[in-house]
């Protein structure tokens, strides 16, 4: 016997229910999605407890952001040859009209903030119907289980670009968390002469170098100040100085981590005097999502190990605890509708 189709409903903080779910046709221009899984992040727990900020949430809301899944229909206008194609989506809502959006930041787009699982419904349900323009299709024999974790994958894949690594350079990634662990594999599939991780939990270095970092330290350690390349993935208070701290005069450095307010800033007569190139990095733009869905595809990215839970999504509320619990047994916690 099939299970009902069911969706978790956050009607406002603190408060949720598992319902029946009825799927929406697609309209045109859209796609019809069945979900294989949806992973938890930080932020769904924010949006759970009610301290995500104003304006990039609301309520009632179905949240995930981060999922995989099997096209079922399309709309018109939509080719066909969609129908049956796995996928994962972009969460970004964006106008396709501003100026930002012409240039590809899509995560800037100036008509404001709409996104799948914080303003628009998500993908903690059987189905999920989105604008079909957002999807990216995955191989025929991609693994979906894995494929889930390919929205923080996307984010990691902004900072790689914008790193803009080259064979051969020394490259260093400061946090150990699932971003951490896919900074690491993206700086080693362009061939590093070094790549570094620094974090603050010693168990994380053997899956470090699993996936090719060549040193781990503790950020307790003395560090080495001669990196080309860092990406930072902690988003503790003072993470983003660490990470300055690594690089040579003239290197590069990818922000990606977003602390609490007060954090500890970089000090900006250094960053002048060393001359540091420093970018950020707030979501996936389409170019992005395309680099991590090729790297996925190539066999360089392996998101499973960083799994370390599956759970039904009537188990939502054990795993929203899982996720902000603090256990080091704890990875990545994934919801199977």
């Amino acid at each position: 016997m099939t299970s009902r189709p069911s969706q978790v409903l956050i009607e406002e903080p603190g408060a949720h229910r598992v319902e029946d779910h009825t799927p929406r046709e697609p309209a045109p221009g859209e796609a019809l999605v069945a979900v294989h899984a949806v992973g938890i992040c930080g932020s769904d727990r924010e949006v759970y407890q009610g301290n995500r900020p104003e304006g990039y949430v609301r309520y009632p809301l179905t949240p995930g952001h981060e999922w995989s899944g099997t096209v079922r229909a399309v709309g018109a206008g939509v080719p066909a040859a969609l129908v049956g194609r796995k996928v994962v989506g972009e969460g970004f809502r964006n106008c396709q009209v501003c100026d930002r959006c012409h240039a590809g930041e899509t995560t800037l787009c100036s008509a404001g903030y709409e996104e799948t699982g914080f303003t628009q419904p998500g993908a903690m349900a059987t189905t999920l119907t989105l604008p079909a323009r957002l999807l990216h299709p995955l191989p025929d024999d991609a693994e979906l289980t894995a494929a889930a974790l390919l929205e923080p994958a996307a984010c990691v894949a902004a900072a790689a670009l914008k790193a803009a690594a080259r064979p051969g350079e020394r490259v260093a990634v400061v946090g150990t968390g699932t971003l951490g662990m896919f900074a690491v594999q993206f700086l080693r599939a362009v061939s590093p002469a070094e790549l570094l991780v620094v974090g603050t939990r010693d168990d994380r270095e053997a899956l470090s170098r699993r996936f090719g970092a060549t040193d781990f330290r503790l950020r307790d350690q003395e560090l080495p100040d001669d990196f080309d390349v860092v990406i930072e993935t902690a988003g503790s208070a003072s993470a983003a100085r660490t990470a300055a701290g690594l690089l040579r005069r003239g290197g590069r450095l990818v922000l990606t981590g977003i602390p609490a307010p007060g954090a500890d800033g970089l000090d900006p007569t250094a960053l002048v005097v060393r001359q540091l190139e420093v970018h950020t990095v707030f979501g996936a733009p389409p170019d992005a999502w395309a680099h991590a869905v090729r790297v996925f595809g190539a066999g360089l990215l392996d998101p499973l190990p960083l799994i370390t839970h599956e759970l039904p999504l009537t188990e939502f509320p054990r795993a929203i605890e899982l996720v902000g619990a603090g256990d080091p047994k704890v990875g990545k916690v994934l919801l199977r509708p």
